[in-house]
């Protein structure tokens, strides 16, 4: 008896001729890879249908009769490939409000810069075309880069923050050692900074149909380029067959990463008096604001005192919004850790007052303390910080008989005549900076004092920007203060007044 002979016969899409290549794509410099189904509605590659059938022939020894057939067709379907896409997010993963102005550029590193992280020029990409248009010699590209620009310029089309690049390996840009920093450039006055990230390939194995590709990736600005706030990332790719983009790699760099505002925390840190000698108090006070997007906890002051102060730890208090704040602190030689057990939310303003006392070797001293603020937030728990804010403390070595002090009030004034009057009500936590650099908040009623002021004259001038929505009230009777300075002459022990007077930037917030 004869066994049948069975063919088995894959009768492809033609599309699947063509030549295969590997695909690398540079994409994902910022925050992960894109969902499925937004990936899907723009980057799609059909995968060619097979057509999987048995013919066999059969012929019977005893009747010597033959006999053909075929067997029932199987259809492989045809699934949808999804290119990975690079994307712009926000420091919380969220998607920005409006990408109108961002663009997406890869450059060589400066030849002359012997740290490799000065830009050189724009890598040139080889131009691609959707659809593509056969004969040509223009190979098809992607979405959404479909010429494959750089820099790529960000639209709100969907998926929104969008961004991909192809390689050319025939022009070595895939090759072991290559440099690249992509470019992240916000539009003009823009929250956000321009961000720098360096990537070098280290290593690529194997042939066009199985490579690998590994890649270091490093951020030149501090910011991190990972979930877990690295500002390091290492990563190994596979190069993918890809019939689309004939001759072109794509490569998928996978770290993530966030546009996140530069200053996201403030600190501000003033004193009671200018001056002061052995034996006195003195009472400083911290500013600590949010600025960011997202709350900040884990508010960690770092402040280091001049030779001579003496901390006072039982004088601390702290306040959000008129509501006490617990506060611990701890003390190394003259360095204080304070630690505050809250959550600020976004725009809010800690306050932490405490007291020193000035000892004997407070004369041998600077005088000059400063402190630094450490927080996370609360949404990706990325790390940021400000500081150092300064305060320069002036010491006398015996009693100070000829100081004075000033005192003054920021206020909403009604009737422009630059004088408080009964239901002008004062504006807290506006800034004063003083001629010697040091800077005075005022308190809830919008009054401020200086103690132990040496004589002579004595400038203020009101920061605006910490009096948001106000500006200067026009002085109908005296000229010299249409001004946000003022100048006052302190007579030996004697008492100066420095007002400011504001009034709303929009007149429609008068009758508030």
């Amino acid at each position: 008896m004869l066994f049948p002979q069975i063919q088995k016969h894959f009768t492809p899409n033609s599309r699947w001729l063509q030549k295969l290549t590997a695909t690398l794509l540079v994409s994902n410099i910022l925050h992960g890879s894109l969902p499925l189904r937004a990936q899907e509605a723009e980057n799609q590659t059909v995968r060619p249908a097979f057509i999987n059938q048995a013919q066999y022939t059969y012929t019977d020894t005893a009747t010597n009769e033959k006999y053909e057939a075929t067997s029932s067709q199987i259809n492989l379907g045809s699934d949808k490939l999804v290119d990975p896409l690079g994307r712009i997010l926000g420091c919380s993963g969220q998607l920005l409000p409006d990408y109108t102005g961002f663009s997406i550029a890869v450059y060589e590193p400066n030849p002359n810069d012997p740290t490799g992280t000065e830009l050189g020029q724009l890598l040139p990409l080889t131009r691609t075309e959707v659809p593509d248009i056969p004969d040509n010699q223009i190979p098809g590209g992607l979405k959404p880069n479909t010429e494959n620009s750089n820099p790529y310029f960000l639209t709100n089309s969907e998926p929104r923050g969008t961004y991909n690049f192809l390689l050319d390996p025939n022009q070595g840009q895939t090759n072991t050692g290559s440099t690249y920093i992509l470019v992240i450039n916000p539009p003009a006055n823009s929250i956000y900074q321009q961000r720098r990230i360096k990537i070098q390939i280290v290593e690529n194995n194997g042939d066009d149909n199985n490579s690998i590709i590994k890649y270091v990736a490093t951020s030149l600005d501090g910011q991190p380029i990972t979930t877990t706030g690295g500002t390091n990332f290492t990563d190994t790719v596979a190069l993918v067959p890809n019939a689309e983009t004939v001759g072109l790699d794509l490569l998928a760099f996978r770290f993530t990463t966030g546009m996140c505002q530069p200053n996201q925390i403030q600190i501000i840190k003033t004193g009671d008096r200018a001056t002061a000698e052995p034996g006195d108090t003195v009472i400083y006070r911290l500013t600590i604001k949010n600025l960011s997007d997202a709350g900040l906890n884990n508010l960690v002051i770092t402040d280091n005192l001049p030779l001579g102060f003496k901390f006072l730890p039982q004088s601390i208090r702290g306040e959000i919004d008129s509501q006490p704040v617990a506060i611990t602190s701890q003390t190394n030689g003259n360095i204080i850790t304070l630690s505050a057990d809250v959550t600020a939310s976004t725009g809010k303003t800690l306050n932490i007052v405490y007291a020193v006392q000035l000892t004997s070797d407070a004369v041998r001293g600077t005088g000059r303390n400063s402190a630094i603020v450490n927080a996370q937030r609360t949404d990706n728990g990325f790390s940021t910080k400000d500081g150092p804010a300064t305060y320069q403390l002036k010491i006398r070595p015996g009693i100070v008989s000829d100081c004075g002090t000033i005192i003054g009030r920021v206020f909403v004034d009604r009737n422009f005549d630059g004088e408080q009057q009964p239901g002008e009500r004062g504006i807290p936590n506006a800034v004063i900076f003083l001629e010697d650099g040091n800077r005075i908040t005022t308190d809830p009623n919008g009054l401020f004092s200086v103690a132990n002021v040496l004589p002579g004259n004595h400038t203020g001038v009101l920061d605006l920007s910490s009096v948001n929505g106000y500006t200067l009230a026009p002085n109908e009777k005296f000229r010299e203060r249409n001004s946000q300075s003022r100048l006052v002459r302190l007579e030996p022990g004697g008492l100066v007044r420095m007002n400011f007077a504001v009034t709303p930037a929009f007149p429609e917030q008068i009758k508030k």
